[in-house]
């Protein structure tokens, strides 16, 4: 029986454990990237093992959430990480080099390697044939000081991609297609890999628009094969060395299959508020729904073709008077080389208004729309408040539909347009990496610079022998980590102290929840399906972690923030029967008595509504690793005790 790509890599990397569904395993890890939202804690976390030098083929640090410079953190936060990143051996992206997934594409990532990076569109480089997965920081850190990387063994589906795309159908209409018919929870525990006739006809950077949003989907990755497309991209890169063709064998098989006829694929349109509330751009034609915003850019839609194909659209015209048009290009490869040929005149002619090579709005970080405006982004994600607006209805398309929308003012099929202006790929890019420094050679004379911002890491206790505390909140489905730990221009520069952060944990949902829990001392969170989409971002367990909040239970997890919760001590559990949360109210008092025994009994655990007077039946699903982990109180402990 063949072997599918996904089980080809992991099993050259595999450490412990068998390629079963479901079951634990690790592998190790040959690069890692870190950005500096995320970043800051992981090599506090690094620091705090004690290892003098990363253990990985490649590691580097990313500037590129935080480098809107309003105060003093950012900026300090970028000092440490240039010099941590000298010190123990890492690569440092400077500032304006561009966003991490689209300079790793270009620059670092090769078929056939793991990647982990601290930030969820980390699948990227699955573009480019790599399994590449996004986890928190505290598990970046383990990766960089040699560690394995420990995962469920996912399941793999086969996604068969079969004709051609039409014109004005771009890549990212391929992905939201996706998304309408697996939904945002229908990737966990999935690794999406991408197959037929319709592959060879998509650029590495069309592919890596796709594995980029497959996090979406809630999947541990996406993957495409490394091919001829792959050898061609990594030769205009200069790049041609690290190609390796890496591709399913004949006979492979798979978990589940989907098949997208892409010959009659329509440009696709997420609506608001989240990325699989998908339609095709043809049924909002006829509401002229008015637009107030476009953007495009990100880690998604950024890269030098995306953004010759908006000039070609632009070239000529104006944006539309009621529409602001803001443009980031993904990175200085891309920023110079459309300002060396002249497609970013014909951006700038066209009334648009350009951002640095940078996350910026996608992250919430400037540009916020108007009140209740529809802005139409090339983003991946269109949660309720993102944007930095609470009442905006955010949109997620294609550059070519952000284009139209932007010329017409309204939400427009892209091919009524007229002809596709053709955009070729260029046969060498401009390649200068004088933004990446390298670390130094003489480590032990570089002196890390930490500025009053960067507070102390916090640790958590042994797990206790019982719990009993009250709910401190409890909410419904599909919670992200933007409604645990908001992100933003206010926020996202405390990332590098808990204490001050921790007063943001689910502001947009209950503006008193931090005061409450901190007040409570200790106390659980109760949830729906999917608690914890999006992000990668661990604050929005370590935070809850400071404030007390001792276990979350829930209907169902997102795949990373699960972990996350696990690395820092907080006991993820899940209902047995889905009814015992209609129960629950916020305040009740809940306890688990002979909690550590129970954990190491099995699976199912008792717990007390004391309030109510009522029991019910919850589960860990934990490995024998993972209830180590918990048991005593989160990785960095765990991992501390196993190096005595």
């Amino acid at each position: 029986m063949g072997k599918n790509l996904v089980q080809k890599i992991l099993e050259a990397h595999l450490v412990q454990g068998e390629l079963v569904a479901g079951k634990e395993i690790a592998i190790r890890i040959d690069q890692t990237l870190t950005q500096d939202a995320t970043g800051t804690m992981a090599y506090l976390q690094f620091e705090a093992m004690g290892v003098p030098q990363v253990k990985t083929e490649l590691s580097v640090s990313y500037v590129d959430h935080n480098t809107l410079q309003s105060g003093f953190e950012n900026a300090d936060d970028h000092r440490f990480l240039q010099t941590v990143a000298s010190k123990h051996g890492i690569h440092f992206s400077r500032p304006g080099n561009g966003i991490c997934h689209q300079v790793h594409l270009e620059r670092f990532a090769k078929p056939g390697k793991t990647l982990l990076g601290s930030d969820s569109h980390t699948p990227t480089a699955g573009g480019m044939g790599s399994i590449a997965m996004g986890a928190g920081g505290l598990d970046i850190a383990v990766a960089m000081a040699g560690g394995a990387f420990y995962l469920n063994s996912p399941k793999v589906v086969k996604v068969e991609l079969q004709g051609k795309l039409q014109p004005w159908v771009a890549a990212k209409d391929i992905i939201l297609e996706v998304l309408r018919r697996m939904t945002v929870k229908g990737g966990v525990g999935k690794i999406i890999e991408y197959t037929g006739e319709g592959v060879a006809s998509l650029t590495v950077p069309e592919r890596a628009t796709i594995t980029n949003m497959g996090a979406e989907l809630g999947a541990t990755t996406s993957i495409f094969p490394s091919d001829e497309n792959t050898r061609i991209y990594l030769e205009a890169q200069g790049r041609g060395g690290d190609y390796t063709a890496l591709a399913a064998d004949a006979d492979a098989t798979y978990d589940e299959e989907i098949i997208i006829d892409l010959n009659t694929l329509a440009p696709n349109i997420a609506q608001p508020h989240s990325p699989d509330n998908v339609v095709p751009v043809p049924e909002l034609n006829g509401q002229k729904i008015p637009v107030n915003q476009v953007a495009v850019g990100s880690c998604t839609n950024s890269s030098y073709t995306d953004l010759m194909r908006l000039a070609a659209v632009l070239k000529g015209k104006t944006v539309h008077p009621n529409v602001s048009l803001v443009v980031s290009p993904g990175s200085k490869q891309v920023f110079e080389m459309i300002a060396r040929n002249g497609a970013l005149a014909d951006i700038l002619a066209s009334g648009a208004r350009i951002l640095e090579s940078a996350c910026g709005p996608c992250i919430g970080m400037g540009q916020a729309p108007s009140s209740g405006a529809v802005s139409v982004r090339s983003f991946n994600r269109n949660f309720e408040g993102r944007s930095g607006t609470a009442d905006a209805k955010v949109y997620l398309a294609s550059v070519e539909t952000c284009a139209a929308a932007a010329v017409t003012g309204f939400i427009t099929d892209p091919r009524e347009l007229g002809d596709l202006p053709t955009i070729a790929m260029p046969d060498k890019y401009l390649i200068d990496d004088r933004l990446v420094l390298s670390p130094s050679e003489e480590p032990d004379t570089v002196e890390v610079v930490r500025g009053p911002n960067i507070k102390p890491l916090p640790v958590n206790t042994e797990l206790a022998d019982a719990l009993n505390a009250p709910v401190s909140l409890k909410v419904g489905d599909n919670i992200t980590t933007d409604h645990i730990m908001p992100a933003g221009a206010k926020v996202l520069p405390l990332r590098s102290n808990i204490p001050a952060i921790s007063e943001h944990v689910y502001v947009r949902v209950d503006p008193q929840f931090p005061s409450r829990a901190k007040e409570l001392g200790k106390s659980i969170i109760i949830g729906g399906h999917n608690y914890g989409q999006g992000s990668s971002r661990e604050h929005a367990a370590l935070a809850p972690m400071y404030l007390g909040v001792k276990a979350v239970i829930v209907k169902s997890y997102a795949r990373i923030h699960r972990a996350n919760l696990i690395n820092f001590g907080l006991l993820p559990l899940t209902f047995v029967n889905e009814a015992d949360y209609e129960s629950i109210e916020q305040s009740d008092e809940i306890a688990i008595d002979n909690l550590r025994g129970q954990i190491e009994a099995g699976n199912e655990l008792t717990v007390k509504n004391v309030t109510k007077g009522t029991e019910f039946k919850v589960t860990h699903d934990l490995t024998g690793r993972q209830i180590d982990i918990i048991l005593a109180g989160g990785l960095l402990n765990y991992t501390k005790s196993q190096a005595v």
